[in-house]
């Protein structure tokens, strides 16, 4: 007998996946558990193991895009597969009979109510029903659409049967909250029972033609793009399954041009104005992670007795090392030598003089880290993230640029977990690669100090009664004035400023 593997439900939020990489080979024996291929969707990479041990049999290839659900590879021959097996047939009559149940009854009444999508999160916003009031809706249909503030799920029908909005569009709602509720009836039943769509009964000439639910729907990624580019989903054609929208179609797709204002502007009888071209506007709705953002950044304003003091960094000592030994830094690890590795290392060192700059307040009480996990701003594809260098007090130039790298390259990809972005106890934020002289960074709460670097212009300056060029950065750091006194925050960013402009210090740790 054989033992069937499928594509997992890996989040509430993906729908389709892709096979990246098979580690095992078709016809290899496989033990229980073993890692045997590497799915990836837009999200993250997911190891997918064997369920049983035996002789594997692949059927899906390397790079086909599968649903979750879809069949992957067979597991062929083994004492533990049968068993599975068995123990599997024996789970789906357990399901089937609570489905078959509303057939005979005349159908009962479901309520759908907001799943739990992490640990972290305690409310999310309905932002779209894909499914209206009155619909036929079929098991595991998504019917709509939820918003977090780190990320967007598909809500999916828990049985079949007619559904009852109950929520409305854009309602803010909690873990466990009621969205709609599903009453089955005898047509749904059957179209439960039945394994393909042909058995069900024609809801529109749309179905009555094989259409899936799915077509011209987007996955969450590609909604986002749409939005973003201002095009209705209905005007994308999906070369996903059964009609989805991929994050490839949303990427190709074009906005229409509108063709009507020619038209308005002719039979207007008012005198026309003197602009030309194309005078388009769009609106969209906040993002959750967009208003999160905003609503912590006021509530940083508000709560704390924020101060910004400011320095300059000749850079020239730190750009001629670079200059230096970069070509035998990349040699050796594999990573160029930034700047960002440098303020890494200067702020870790600070901090241990500082310690309140570090600090953070909690009820009455201040808590004081004798570790160093630096928060590094990157702006990503929905927003500014933070993710965090753990222990970074402890690290090597070298293993803080590789973990630099690591966590950018996973914020760009959205591939950032909840916990790679929570904790910290100091952040920089580098403004400068976009060219800014000067600014006031906000405070990362609920952290109490933030550094920002900003572009190096080459200034003149005075040295040993000499005007001379010199590569100058402008630093700023802001701080919470509650629990850091003009003293701590004025003598830690001179700190910086020293170990920059004498790298040795860093070395020797004077």
């Amino acid at each position: 007998m054989s033992l069937e593997i499928k594509v997992p439900a890996v989040g509430e939020s993906i729908t389709e996946v892709i096979l990246s990489r098979w580690i095992k080979s078709d016809g290899d024996h496989v033990e229980m558990d073993e890692v045997i291929a590497e799915l990836e969707s837009d999200k993250a990479t997911f190891e997918l193991t064997a369920e049983g041990a035996g002789v594997l049999k692949t059927i899906a290839k390397e790079g086909d895009t599968l649903e979750i659900g879809a069949l992957v590879c067979k597991i062929e021959g083994s004492a533990s597969a049968p068993a599975k097996e068995a123990a599997s047939v024996e789970v789906a009559k357990e399901e089937a009979a609570p489905a078959a149940a509303p057939a005979s009854t005349g159908g009962g009444v479901v309520e759908v109510k907001v799943p739990a999508v992490g640990e972290s999160i305690a409310e999310v916003t309905l932002t779209k029903w894909l499914k209206a009031d009155g619909d036929e809706v079929a098991m595991d249909e998504v019917i709509a659409e939820l918003e977090s503030d780190k990320a967007t799920f598909e809500l999916p029908a828990e049985s079949a049967g007619i559904l009852k909005t109950i929520a409305k569009e854009g309602d803010v709602l909690e873990i466990g909250a009621l969205v709609a509720s599903i009453s089955g009836s005898a047509g749904v039943s059957a179209k439960t029972v039945s394994s393909t769509p042909a058995a069900a009964p024609a809801a529109s000439s749309a179905k009555a033609e094989g259409a899936s639910y799915a077509d011209k729907t987007p996955s969450p990624a590609a909604a986002k793009i749409l939005a973003e580019k201002g095009i209705s989903p209905s005007a994308v054609s999906g070369t996903g399954v059964g009609g989805r929208i991929t994050k490839e179609d949303a990427h190709n797709a074009q906005a229409a041009k509108p063709a009507s204002a020619p038209a308005k502007a002719a039979a207007t009888s008012q005198p026309s104005t003197t602009t030309s071209g194309d005078r388009v506007e769009r609106r969209e709705k906040m993002s959750s992670l967009r208003k999160t953002i905003a609503k912590r950044l006021v509530s940083v304003k508000n709560e704390t007795a924020m101060l910004t003091t400011f320095n300059e960094v000749n850079m020239a000592p730190v750009m001629e090392l670079r200059k230096k030994y970069k070509d035998q830094f990349k040699e050796k690890h594999g990573v160029g030598l930034g700047f960002m590795s440098f303020f890494t290392k200067a702020v870790t060192e600070a901090l241990k003089d500082f310690p309140a700059v570090g600090a953070k307040i909690d009820g009455d009480e201040i808590v004081y880290s004798d570790f160093a996990d630096v928060s590094i701003a990157v702006s990503a594809p929905k927003g500014l993230v933070v993710p965090i260098i753990r222990n970074a007090d402890k690290m090597s130039l070298a293993q803080i640029e590789k973990e630099v790298i690591s966590l950018a390259t996973k914020a760009r990809e959205n591939k950032l977990t909840i916990e790679e972005m929570t904790g910290g106890n100091f952040t920089i934020t580098n403004g400068g690669i976009f060219g800014s002289m000067l600014s006031t960074p906000i405070i990362n709460a609920p952290q109490s100090a933030i550094l920002g670097m900003h572009n190096i212009v080459e200034r003149p300056v005075a040295e040993n009664g000499q005007v001379v060029i010199r590569p100058i950065m402008y630093v700023a750091l802001s701080y919470d004035h509650r629990i850091i006194d003009g003293r701590e925050s004025v003598g830690f960013l001179v700190r910086v400023k020293q170990l920059l402009e004498d790298p040795a210090r860093l070395l020797l740790g004077i």
